[in-house]
């Protein structure tokens, strides 16, 4: 669709001229000389951007901006000057203009704040939608992103969710949106209008873990008291359950999960009468359960079970070019919770956030934006609203990464290298056996151990 950009100047040879720029752009123009009227031709037109002259013969244009603004407050209001005046750009801008131009209008200039507009527009219009759907409790496949590999993975998500019981496996690191993709495979399935439930298998006391999996009788255990405790797989029944870092869950458990999975069936603890469930299992972790079924923690019976089918949900940092998207749609959601209008961020924002590593993936942007829209009171987002993230940025450079170790040609003892770095975190920590294990990541007896072993005396004042 062709954007509409509505001209409101009162000089009709300047609007012409700029008008056959405009559609030599491809866009859609419409001038509107008489001040006066641009409040109707705004309802009439319904432009998408609009370009207006701050001094007009017979009105002035900051009014005018304040005006369209409380009515039409989603257009970019492009401000148009032939006076290089900074404070006016000023005020214009704290009006709620969407950025300002001097005359004679540089070409380039006009190209790239008209882009960024369009651009900011199409984000907008997108999230908007998506709000509305996520309102109605519905995911799309527009949610997670637009990036090539996002959209590939949710092709392959929309079609393993038409299966009722097809067992998923969700791997990715935290943060990454493992539960939200599997709340779409649910909304996918043709189980969507049953029950959908999570149970974080991390958060539950080991000694609660099958009971809350699969409920127990009156007396099974010390503080059942209540005659019967339905657990998670008879709430699912004919739905789905999401058994969400399922890499924590003990051997003994996981023993009794595969039995459900392979037979549908289980006892509730203390229990004598066989529950039969029809219940679709998907299963997430951010660990590595190949590996840790090496290490012998998880049961390798339980991962091929686990594992019909396998999607690895990518680091943000994978996927840069979803950030903004994602930025535009939590900037929507804050606003709207918190009462603002912010309307986007500037190129220096956008800089930052794209810059920025984000190890906790989205769960830290979208808490980064939640504290960021709360605070501010701009309409627009710069560098600045985001400064503490430098701070973080630095602190999560750690110590083995700025750590550099010079190795002779000639090569050099363990034990030298091991008394050497124990003697300089004394040095340090003036002799604090407790600080200094913190810092080299031991428990004091351990590193104790290494002091004797080593010969280094036990003194306080190390030199």
């Amino acid at each position: 669709m062709t954007p509409k950009i509505l001209i409101i100047d009162d000089d009709d040879l300047v609007a012409a001229s700029l008008k056959k720029v405009l559609i030599k752009l491809t866009y859609d123009v419409t001038i509107c000389i008489q001040a006066g009227e641009a409040e109707n031709i705004v309802g009439e037109f319904q432009p998408d951007i609009i370009l207006l002259d701050i001094y007009l013969t017979t009105h002035n244009g900051i009014d005018i901006l304040r005006n369209l603004k409380k009515k039409y407050n989603n257009i970019p209001i492009i401000m148009i000057t032939g006076y290089a005046d900074v404070k006016m750009a000023v005020v214009a801008i704290k009006a709620g203009a969407f950025d300002f131009l001097l005359k004679p209008i540089d070409l380039e200039q006009l190209k790239f704040i008209l882009d960024k507009a369009v651009e900011n527009l199409r984000l907008k219009t997108e999230v908007s939608r998506l709000h509305s759907l996520m309102e109605e409790n519905e995911l799309t496949r527009e949610f997670f992103g637009r990036s090539t590999k996002i959209q590939r993975i949710v092709s392959s998500v929309e079609k393993l969710a038409k299966s009722t019981d097809t067992t998923i496996l969700l791997e990715g690191e935290s943060g990454t949106g493992k539960e939200v993709f599997a709340k779409f495979i649910h909304q996918q399935s043709p189980r969507n209008n049953a029950i959908f439930i999570t149970i974080n298998c991390a958060t539950i006391p080991k000694d609660l873990a099958e009971s809350e999996l699969f409920g127990h009788e009156r007396g099974a255990f010390t503080g059942a008291s209540q005659k019967t405790k339905l657990g998670k797989f008879e709430l699912a029944d004919g739905g789905t359950i999401l058994l969400d870092e399922i890499g924590e869950l003990t051997l003994d458990l996981q023993v009794k999960l595969l039995r459900v999975l392979q037979e549908k069936r289980f006892y509730r603890l203390g229990g004598e009468k066989e529950i039969l469930v029809n219940v679709r299992v998907l299963a997430a972790t951010n660990k590595n359960l190949e590996e840790e079924v090496k290490k012998g923690t998880f049961r390798e019976d339980l991962f091929y079970r686990l594992n019909v089918a396998r999607i690895r949900i990518p680091a943000l940092r994978e996927r840069k070019e979803d950030i903004i998207y994602l930025v535009y749609s939590f900037i929507n959601e804050f606003s709207q919770k918190f009462n603002k209008t912010i309307q986007g961020l500037d190129s220096s924002g956008i800089e930052l956030i794209k810059s920025y590593p984000w190890k906790g993936n989205i769960r830290e942007l979208r808490n980064v934006m939640e504290r960021v829209v709360l605070l501010t009171e701009d309409e627009e987002l710069t560098d600045n609203h985001f400064s503490f993230l430098l701070e973080n940025k630095d602190a999560m450079e750690s110590d083995d990464e700025k750590f550099i170790l010079q190795i002779p040609p000639k090569g050099i003892k363990i034990d030298l290298v091991l008394r050497t770095l124990i003697q300089k975190t004394l040095k340090i920590t003036n002799g604090n056996q407790v600080k200094a294990a913190r810092i080299l990541g031991l428990s004091r007896s351990k590193l104790r151990y290494r002091m004797e072993q080593l010969g280094i005396e036990i003194i306080r004042n190390v030199n």
